[in-house]
């Protein structure tokens, strides 16, 4: 019998899982289209003159996630990029001379937490035991679920199982049953930022990443975070995927509620029995179909949380730099009024906490020689204007903090320098209000309060990715593909 033709629209993680698991049956044959000229998604790379930039995600934790993704083909991680487990995993700047570097093994971290608060060790076991069971539970089960139905939620075991993961609680109350101290408190809320809320409106489940960060480790692929999509792009390949790349689609044709074909910006028109949209879902939902087919108004859209937007620096630096590692988490000024002004009264902060990356500490090859990559990160309200004038104030105010905390010269040595915020988000990847990390994960935003994997108008139009389920981040992307790609493959049976 002839194979049903899958499009899918977009190449980050999400749009690569889905395209693969697909390619991997013999009821589908599957076209990629990729709106700019590389693979990736905001996991794209660039390169100048030896400098080798990852020009969005760059920590790689849950590990098990990706060995999960690359054994249902038959592979492994190794057979496509070498992992380095980093140690320390990163440090935390509390401000001049008041530095964390956080220990890879688990004796060492509870002993660092010990020295600060006594008894903090001890309490670390339980706040870990905890996280263990949420992570098994939420990672292995919950996240996998398509969320179209609250029966698939319905089982007794299951609901005891997300009573004992905290759903209602939320992280700030929780960290604040087992630590006092300030520094631990921020310490355990902080892998909730990517999450894209505050510990206070996010939900105690996600204690879960701390247990990714201290117990399963932080890791670097070496050459960068790009060498992952380029083996699932030579897995995808592999399994027999057509990738198309500059291939911006304009529209999607709708009749009588099955898509039939999309427009490409080039005037070319693809056929399609299936399509499922690995792109920013708005601007699928409010652009790409006619306004009769959209799942969701814009009144809908803009009362969504969404996560924060970023302003991103990729510097080449014409030296080696001291004082700093791999990652660096710059705390030193208080988080309230920067939360303020992500989440409550939108605006670019006063004081901005801020993210340094220098991957060519642990991996040479992203530099040219005595020299160093520099990645810098300030979270920021999604939808905000973002000037040349605004981004060079607050390349200004971090770089300030920076060379004094880690007591060097940086500026005078820097030889390439490129930003990237709202307005690049937009433009290369149709971000809703120039989103960086998709929506957030609020509890009235969790599973079945999600934007749907599934059109509800255009019975063969899917969506994956990280303003569907189960969520934003690396992790959560590849899992996405895969739940829609079941979805898929069970309404599409040959």
């Amino acid at each position: 019998m002839p194979k049903k033709h899958v499009v899918v629209i977009g190449s980050g993680f999400a749009g690569l899982s889905v395209a693969t698991h697909l390619a991997n049956t013999k009821s589908f044959s599957v076209t990629l289209l990729e709106k700019n000229d590389s693979p990736g998604g905001r996991a794209r790379k660039f390169e100048h003159q030896g400098f080798v930039f990852d020009m969005g995600p760059s920590w790689y934790w849950m590990p098990d996630v990706f060995e999960d993704y690359f054994a249902q083909f038959g592979k492994k991680p190794s057979d496509y990029y070498e992992l380095l487990r980093l140690d320390p995993s990163y440090a935390v700047i509390y401000g001049d001379k008041d530095v964390l570097d956080i220990p890879a093994d688990l004796g060492e971290f509870k002993q660092m937490l010990d020295n600060i608060e006594s008894g903090a060790g001890a309490q670390l076991d339980k706040f870990l035991a905890q996280a263990k069971y949420k992570y098994q539970v939420g990672i292995h089960d919950l996240v996998k679920k398509p969320s179209r139905s609250l029966m698939e939620f319905a089982s007794p075991s299951l609901l005891v199982d997300m009573i004992r993961m905290d759903i209602f609680q939320s992280m700030s109350k929780h960290v604040r049953k087992y630590f006092s101290h300030d520094k631990i408190i921020r310490l355990m809320e902080f892998p909730v930022l990517f999450l894209g809320e505050t510990a206070e409106n996010i939900p105690a489940l996600y204690s879960l990443m701390n247990y990714a960060d201290i117990a399963l480790g932080t890791w670097y692929p070496k050459k960068g975070m790009h060498e992952i999509i380029k083996g699932m792009v030579s897995l995808a390949e592999e399994k027999g995927v057509h990738i198309q790349y500059s291939a911006e689609v304009e529209k999607i044709n709708v009749e009588n509620g099955l898509a039939k074909s999309l427009v490409l910006k080039s005037g070319e028109i693809i056929k399609a029995d299936i399509i499922i949209a690995g792109a920013d879902y708005h601007h699928v939902d409010r652009h790409l179909l006619d306004p009769e087919y959209s799942n969701y108004s814009e009144k809908y859209w803009d009362e969504r949380v969404m996560a924060p937007s970023s302003l991103l620096f990729y510097l080449g630096i014409n030296k080696r730099l001291k004082n700093l590692r791999h990652h660096n988490l710059f705390f030193d000024e208080p988080l309230g009024p920067h939360a303020d002004a992500i989440y409550t009264n939108p605006r670019w902060p006063e004081k901005p906490l801020f993210y340094a990356s220098v991957p060519s500490i642990t991996d040479p090859t992203v530099a040219p020689e005595g020299m160093e990559n520099l990645f810098l990160l300030i979270p920021l309200a999604p939808d905000l204007e973002d000037s040349e004038e605004m981004r060079e104030k607050y390349f200004g105010i971090i770089m300030d903090r920076l060379e004094k905390i880690s007591g060097q010269e940086i500026r005078s040595h820097i030889v390439y320098k490129r930003s990237y915020a709202h307005s690049d988000f937009k433009a290369d990847y149709h971000a809703f209000k120039g989103n960086a990390y998709g929506l957030a994960n609020t509890l009235f935003q969790t599973a079945i309060l999600k934007p749907g994997l599934k059109n509800k108008k255009v019975k063969n139009l899917y969506y994956t990715g990280q303003l569907t389920v189960p969520g934003p981040g690396v992790p959560p992307s590849l899992i996405s593909g895969g739940v829609v790609a079941r979805e898929v493959m069970k309404e599409n049976k040959l």
